[in-house]
């Protein structure tokens, strides 16, 4: 499959669009909110006045399309004026390079540019030293890759992407019955998904640091695991459902054996332990401690201008987890579903996940495993 070609969110702002279902990964970012900020404090303190920069470059990268990919270009922009107050500097221009792959929906963050703009979050950005000028530019292409010129930023940020592989991995065995990493996954299979991952992991590492100027913070959140083993219960439980309504389609003759046999899920749940020891393998970061953290599944819809956390909407008054948590899973693969088994399957595939969850939800865990990484690059 060409990843850079078949995937990514649904676009727009409708019903099934990632824009109206990024509950999740939204709570996610809030969660991260401390670490971002410290990491643009650290930044801006490590630079001298006399050689203070008068252009800090920010990349979001798979900032996908929605209200989240503005949210962090508001955290960033809020602590880099805050920080440059409490040194006593005026803030600089700041440049935010929003990037996702080419079929990512940048008509729509470019339409709320200019609300953004001229919303009440920047109201209150204004202090004595004048508020900062803000540049957005969209830069479509693999994060695998290189994206930007030499030493070219100064922090990077990356949330809920990087656990997505750049391909599906060569599989020597079939994955009988499952669409990712089980307790019934053929070992063989499960290392094929490390090497592919730290193929990319390492890539993606490699790359950033020839982009970043020395001393240059990144921040990544990843779904992970707290677990080694990546057979694991925390690696599978928000597909299992997926895969037994697959499997009900087969023995109803919806679906062909072959075809759900042949369908592997292209994204890997890493650890802490793989995360830290593949850093220092690549060796041109500082890693800080990791953090862990979890994000509850009824997170999955928020209020429009909610922005805090705590505050997320629970609509399973209304729908249900289960209906919730499908249509959050179905914005974010359903162009991975439709290209493998056509579209026709896919209110059918996702009404059944979404029953399955809620006839499982008392016994199944309803939580993201999140991992948390802030890195320094090496001078």
């Amino acid at each position: 499959m060409d990843m850079v070609k078949f995937f990514h969110m649904n676009g727009g702002i409708g019903d099934a669009s990632y824009s109206s279902n990024s509950g999740l990964q939204r709570t996610g970012i809030m969660k991260t909110k401390g670490i971002i900020e410290q990491a643009i404090s650290d930044l801006c303190h490590a630079r001298s006045n006399v050689n203070f920069p008068k252009t800090l470059v920010i990349a979001d990268l798979g900032c996908s399309s929605g209200p989240n990919t503005l949210l962090v270009g508001s955290m960033v922009i809020n602590a880099v004026t805050k920080t440059c107050l409490e040194m006593g500097l005026k803030s600089p221009d700041i440049q935010i390079n929003l990037n996702d792959l080419p079929t990512s929906d940048f008509n729509i963050v470019f339409i709320a540019l200019q609300e953004f703009q001229n919303n009440s979050t920047n109201d209150q950005l204004r202090d004595v030293h004048g508020q900062p000028a803000c540049y957005f530019t969209g830069v479509p292409g693999s994060f695998f890759g290189r994206l930007f010129p030499m030493k070219s930023l100064n922090f990077v940020h990356f949330s809920y992407s990087l656990q997505w592989l750049s391909q599906l991995p060569e599989l020597e065995e079939i994955n009988k019955g499952n669409i990712y990493l089980s307790c019934t996954t053929p070992e063989s299979v499960s290392r094929a998904y490390f090497e592919q991952f730290q193929t990319d992991f390492l890539g993606f590492l490699r790359c950033r640091s020839e982009e970043m100027m020395g001393g240059g913070r990144m921040v990544l959140t990843l779904a992970g695991r707290t677990t080694d083993d990546p057979r694991g219960e925390e690696s599978y439980h928000l597909w299992r459902p997926l895969a037994m309504a697959l499997q009900d389609m087969v023995f109803e003759g919806l679906v062909e054996e072959e075809k759900f046999d042949s369908f592997n899920l292209p994204q890997y749940t890493t650890s802490p332990t793989e995360i830290m020891n593949l850093v220092k393998t690549e060796g041109s970061f500082v890693l800080d401690p990791v953090e862990i953290f979890d994000v509850n599944w009824k997170a999955w819809k928020r209020e429009k201008n909610d922005n805090d956390a705590s505050e997320v909407k629970q609509l399973t008054e209304d729908y249900g987890v289960g209906h919730g948590v499908s249509k959050a899973i179905r914005a974010g693969i359903e162009p991975l579903v439709a290209n493998h088994f056509g579209e026709a399957i896919l209110d059918d595939v996702f009404e059944r996940y979404g029953q399955i969850i809620t006839a499982t939800s008392s016994k199944e865990t309803q939580k993201l495993v999140s991992i948390t990484i802030s890195l320094t690059r090496k001078m």
